[in-house]
């Protein structure tokens, strides 16, 4: 066999191609359109291999994605052309456009493909055309707008649709259509709504049409869109939504003040709101709620240190230093003392002033510059006032005090809106030093509370619980220089006489009586001082900070631009901002507060004042100020109930005239409990019994701050009777008592086991020879500076005397001269003496039944005539008419009095009844032995019995 071989053609040229191809394939197809064509040239054809394209490689171009998504195919090897494709349908949402490298190469030498060679690298770019696939969406599916009415505008409401297909020719809108028929409104190509005529609210107040829209591939939109237009009447600027009364219920922490209030600004361009919201507290107390208990509860509470010494204290004969001083009611029952810069000045007792000597020392008062019918000094001298006469300064203490070897001297005056300590540590060597400080709360005409501490050199000023920081001033000037002896004066100061000058108020020429200078104008209360080191930050803030004011209430609210501010007091709050959406979310914000359990009710004026800053200043809106009122309501009064003791108490006399006397409630209990409405409409349905919205009470710990323990009757005589209470527990917790024969008051804020304990130790002693009959006593306590008060608990107490000093004929008739003649035994039995007019008087037993019988006997008597009147006038009309049969007829039997004296005093203490006709019964028995009395020989006979008879039948006459 013989075969021919051909001698192969050696492969001597590269393929040629394009060097960049342009493509364009349609949205979900694969095929691409190249420009030029793709043909691969080689220079050996038509030598075959060697002159032929075998095929074509892709490589990734810049995005990555030529070798996954395309590919090329030759069609012809002999020609070289090509076709590129896309391994599967391409997505112009996802990638609009395509970059890759293509390459060809030629057959090689031989069928094996040996010697191939490769042409250089092609670029291709592949855009991907859009189909018109998505149809346009609306953005929101409902929209609202509200326009004026009687005007036209040229938007309205702008609605907004979005296609989601790649090319510009089918993903803009083209246009907007509203599609429901006759409505006075038309729509734009880009959304734009605008009233066709003037609209009235009156007419309709309210249009509701749907719109489409199109793309400009003619798609329509998927779901259409709702507008509503709401019409509103003729735009009023001001204030929407201002309610004039605002209620507060204790216990509720922070309220809105204004929840739905808003600004109209009628589309008036303005670039600054500002607001200013005050609430007028200063009826409330010294200035706004504090705790309502006395000032002096209220330190011992927030953990006070102790010692501090009144130097205005209630007039009284231990204290007369203030009895010249006017003074004036005050809402929190503290005394407040009235100062008119002239006669009214306080020198307190060296006695007093001695005891907070030394350059350590607490000041502490509560001050209302001007006060009642004084207005504060101003800053500036009126027409017809000297001019000298406002330069001087108003002293409110001044004061040189004793520090060992030396003498120091201090005085708190106040000049204009300025308060000033002047404070000299020796008189008589180093300088004197003033410390400044400008506050707007020394004339504002406001209580404010004062508490200054000097730790030499070292001051610190608190008003109402804020530190103020002073500036130092050395003052050289001429000043009147202090006496080496200790002397203290409130409302002026001692030193040279200026002559008289002309009274602010009067006109006329007053002056300072013992050459006091400087007088001050005003009101005063509570000045304290305490020595030794200050009061801590916390106790001062916890003592005089406000418990009510305004609030804001989240700042993270607050809109971009916005600004708050709130005074120390927080009695004003100023919001400013330049938004007026946001500046009416702040508004809303704005909130009251009160920490208080029991808020003191009451009203409270409220203010709202609006400036606005405009563009057009001609033309800016000026919005009238809003008054209303916030009225805190009355809280759930807390229910103080006083239990365990028994309405009597019988203990022989010897037990009481023992050396520590008896306990009167050894077994008291007080409870404090919060009563509230619950509503029980499930109980009724269920057949409870109970109607809805009943009360229920709750157990709470309390506090309480006095108690009062009264004898009922005539007062306690000090030389046969007292009431006795442990001192070491009053000492222990720091309580005070008053003790006199109308009364023992222990006040103090407390714990109601503490005075539990106290209570429970009050004790009744009698001297020798002192028991009597009967004493009752009234136990009350309160809390709050009084303001809740407990149930008053009477406690009734017996003495249990022998039966042989009791019913002996000698002592009795004893006790019947007593009581029918107390003047002729006054020095001997003064502890038993005739009772006061006082309604709860206590009255002696046999003196009581003497009385009860002659009035009984009275009375009897005459229902006895009345009875006999109208019988006979019965008796006259019978005869006269013969109509009436069987009228009654008075029995005229006689009565019959028997006295038995034989029921003794154990067997009537005896008796468990309570009410008033037992007790009635009992003093009849009385009545009964006192007469027996009179006949000893009487008495030892047999029982006998009151009988009286009419028509019959027996009656007791015990009940007249």
């Amino acid at each position: 066999e013989c075969k021919i071989l051909f001698p192969l053609a050696p492969n001597k040229h590269k393929p040629w191609i394009e060097t960049e191809y342009q493509g364009i394939v349609m949205e979900n197809d694969n095929t691409v359109l190249l420009s030029p064509p793709l043909f691969a040239l080689d220079k050996d054809a038509p030598l075959h291999y060697a002159g032929e394209i075998c095929g074509f490689r892709v490589h990734n171009g810049p995005s990555g994605s030529g070798t996954v998504q395309f590919e090329a195919v030759v069609l012809d090897r002999s020609t070289g052309e090509g076709l590129v494709r896309s391994k599967e349908p391409l997505d112009c949402e996802s990638q609009r456009e395509h970059s890759f490298t293509i390459q060809a190469y030629d057959c090689g030498e031989g069928p094996d493909g040996a010697n191939s060679k490769k042409s250089h690298k092609a670029t291709v770019h592949v855009r991907v055309n859009d189909v018109n696939e998505f149809s346009p969406v609306f953005v929101e599916r409902r929209y609202e707008a509200s326009v004026p009415e009687g005007r036209l505008f040229d938007r309205i409401v702008r609605v907004e649709a979005l296609d989601a297909d790649c090319s510009p020719q089918y993903s803009q809108i083209c246009f907007y259509d509203i599609i429901t028929p006759n409505v006075p409104f038309a729509i734009d190509n880009d959304g734009n709504i605008k009233n066709t005529e003037p609209l009235d609210s009156k007419r309709q107040r309210v249009y509701t049409f749907w719109v489409t829209a199109f793309d400009c591939g003619k798609n329509r939109a998927q779901a259409d869109a709702q507008v509503v237009i709401t019409v509103k009447p003729s735009c009023k600027p001001g204030w929407n939504g201002w309610t004039k009364r605002v209620e507060y219920t204790p216990g509720s922490g922070s309220v809105p003040l204004f929840p739905s209030l808003h600004l109209e600004t009628c589309e008036e361009t303005v670039w600054n709101i500002q607001a200013t919201v005050e609430l007028q507290t200063g009826h409330i107390g010294k200035g706004c709620d504090r705790d309502s208990y006395s000032d002096r509860s209220v330190r011992r509470l927030c953990g006070a240190v102790r010692g501090e010494v009144d130097l205005l204290p209630p007039p009284s004969p231990a204290a007369n230093w203030t009895s010249s001083l006017p003074t004036l009611p005050s809402s929190d029952s503290s005394l407040v003392f009235s100062f008119n810069g002239s006669a009214h000045i306080a020198a307190v007792p060296n006695s007093v002033a001695a005891a907070v000597s030394g350059d350590h020392f607490t000041l502490q008062l509560w001050m209302r510059r001007g006060g009642a019918n004084v207005q504060p000094a101003s800053s500036a001298p009126t027409p017809g006032q000297s001019r000298g006469s406002h330069k001087e300064e108003e002293t409110i203490i001044c004061s040189t005090v004793r520090n060992e070897d030396s003498f120091s001297h201090y005085s708190l005056s106040v000049h204009g809106c300025r308060l000033s300590l002047f404070y000299w540590p020796d008189v008589s060597a180093t300088r004197p030093v003033k410390f400044l400080w400008k506050l707007e709360q020394v004339c504002d005409s406001e209580w404010h509370h004062l508490s200054l501490s000097v730790q030499f050199p070292s001051v610190t000023l608190y008003v109402d619980g804020v530190t103020f920081d002073p500036a130092l001033i050395h003052d050289n000037g001429a000043i009147p220089n202090p006496a080496p002896r200790q002397r203290m004066v409130i409302g002026a100061c001692w030193g040279e006489s200026r002559g008289a000058h002309k009274g602010k108020d009067s006109g006329e020429l007053v002056s300072f009586p013992h050459q006091y200078v400087g007088g001050y104008r005003g009101l005063l209360s509570g000045v304290t001082v305490r020595p030794g080191s200050v009061e801590p930050h916390s106790v001062v803030e916890c003592l005089y900070a406000c418990r009510e004011g305004l609030d804001f209430g989240d700042l993270e609210t607050l809109g971009s631009g916005m600004k708050v501010h709130v005074n120390p007091s927080q009695s004003v709050l100023v919001l400013e901002g330049d938004d007026i959406e946001s500046f009416n979310r702040a508004v809303q914000q704005v909130t009251y507060r009160n920490s208080l359990r029991f808020a003191t009710p009451g009203v409270r004026p409220l203010k709202l004042t609006t400036s606005l800053r405009c563009f057009s200043e001609e033309s800016c809106l000026s919005l009238k100020q809003l008054e209303g009122y916030l009225v805190v309501l009355q809280p759930d009064a807390p229910q103080i109930s006083l239990s365990g003791v028994g309405p009597h108490l019988a203990r022989p006399p010897p037990e009481f005239e023992g050396p520590r006397g008896v306990p009167l409630f050894p077994e008291l209990r007080i409870v404090c409990s919060l009563s509230h409405a619950v509503n029980t409409a499930a109980q009724v349905m269920e057949g409870g019994g109970e109607s809805p919205d009943t009360l229920m009470s709750d157990a709470v710990a309390h506090t309480l701050d006095g108690c009062e323990v009264q004898p009922l009757g005539e007062e306690l005589n000090p030389e046969r009777e007292e009431l006795l209470v442990d001192m070491d527990v009053l000492r222990e917790r720091g309580l005070e008592i008053i003790n006199t024969t109308a009364y023992i008051a222990i006040t103090g804020a407390e714990s109601i086991s503490v005075y539990e304990d106290v209570l429970r130790s009050v004790r009744y002693r009698l001297a020798k020879g002192s028991a009597r009959f009967e004493r009752r006593f009234r136990l009350s306590c309160s809390e709050m500076n009084g303001r809740y008060t407990s149930n008053e608990l009477t406690l009734e107490v017996n003495f249990l005397h022998s039966l042989d000093s009791l019913y002996h004929p000698s002592h009795l008739l004893a006790s019947q001269q007593q009581f029918l003649h107390p003047s002729q035994h006054s020095g001997e039995l003064s502890g038993h003496s005739m009772p006061n007019p006082h309604r709860n008087s206590v009255v002696p037993g046999a003196a009581t039944v003497i009385i009860m019988v002659c009035v009984g006997f009275l009375v009897v008597m005459v229902i006895l005539g009345v009875f006999r009147i109208r019988s006979i006038h019965r008796r006259s009309e019978g005869e006269i008419g013969g109509a009436k049969e069987g009228s009654s007829q008075w029995d005229d039997s006689a009565l019959t009095i028997i006295v038995n004296p034989m029921e003794s005093f154990e067997s009537r203490m005896g008796i468990a009844a309570d009410t008033e006709g037992e007790g009635e019964e009992e003093e009849e028995e009385d009545e009964e032995e006192e007469e027996a009395t009179d006949s000893p020989d009487d008495a030892a006979g047999d029982d006998q019995r009151i009988i009286a008879k009419k028509d019959g039948r027996d009656a007791n006459p015990r009940r007249y």
